[in-house]
């Protein structure tokens, strides 16, 4: 855990700022790699990924004070916070925003929603491990107590006082099981891109897997900004999970017969 990389004066470089870079170029560079192969033009492809990632800023801190919102009502300024504008948001307010710029975004260019979330899919796969890694060592996300022998104890001050991050006791590594798990969802996917049967089976594999991966590793973090329901029982990031994992059932349920085209590929 090092969520400070380097200080030099009055400038301090964080090891998740520096992650999540790598994760957002790394991310880019695949998505308009695979553009031509998709028949999509790879300058459009990396363009419209830059205002994905903008959007997915934007959605998840958006949706971090609205999990937080009583608290940020009484606090307003806790908006603008150290604390706050460090904190990675939450994912599926990222996720969500980035989903409504594409379809924005393909219904003014005349292209197909689904040929892009194909493309866009390994992608996200790719950087998610690194922004998970970034996660770890800012001491976010934290997962409930353990005395597995794998549990890590956080012992940084800093992390301490910036996100909260529990100090001194074994904790499940819930980044790295996120990491772990969309790691292998992202070979999954270099599998079935190479494979695709129908418009639309990249993104619902990942929508299927990743909606899992999630929904079970939220049994094991302890974190706050979850939006816990049913007296902590459930989470309301399981039920966007579950959505999730319906959305890419139903794409495989409605996928074309062979020689059928799509809605998107018409």
């Amino acid at each position: 855990m090092h969520p400070v990389l380097l200080r030099i004066g009055p400038v301090t470089i964080h090891s998740y700022g520096l992650l999540l870079a790598v994760a957002v170029l790394l991310g880019l560079w695949l998505a308009r790699r695979r553009a031509a192969a998709s028949g999509l033009d790879p300058d459009r492809v990396w363009n419209l990924g830059i205002y994905m990632v903008l959007a997915g800023l934007v959605g998840a801190k958006l949706w971090l004070v609205g999990a937080n919102w009583s608290y940020y009502l009484e606090n307003p300024r806790q908006v603008f916070a150290l604390g706050t504008l460090q904190s990675a948001g939450v994912f599926y307010g990222g996720f969500t925003a980035a989903l409504i710029v594409i379809f924005f975004y393909a219904r003014r260019a005349g292209l197909g929603f689904l040929p892009l979330a194909d493309v866009y899919a390994p992608s996200l796969a790719l950087g998610l491990p690194f922004a998970r890694l970034g996660c770890f060592s800012a001491g976010c996300c934290w997962g409930k107590p353990t005395d597995l022998p794998w549990g890590v104890t956080f012992t940084d001050t800093y992390a301490g006082q910036v996100v909260g991050t529990p100090l001194g006791q074994p904790l499940h590594p819930t980044q790295l099981y996120e990491a772990l798990a969309v790691a292998v969802i992202f070979v999954v996917l270099l599998r079935v891109s190479r494979q695709q049967s129908f418009t639309g089976q990249s993104f619902a594999t990942f929508a299927i897997l990743y909606g899992i991966a999630r929904g079970t590793i939220e049994f094991f973090r302890a974190d706050p900004d979850r939006t816990l329901l049913f007296d902590g029982r459930a989470s309301l990031i399981q039920f966007v999970s579950l959505g999730l994992i319906l959305i890419g059932v139903w794409l495989y349920w409605k996928r074309p017969a062979a020689g059928e085209s799509t809605p998107d590929e018409k």
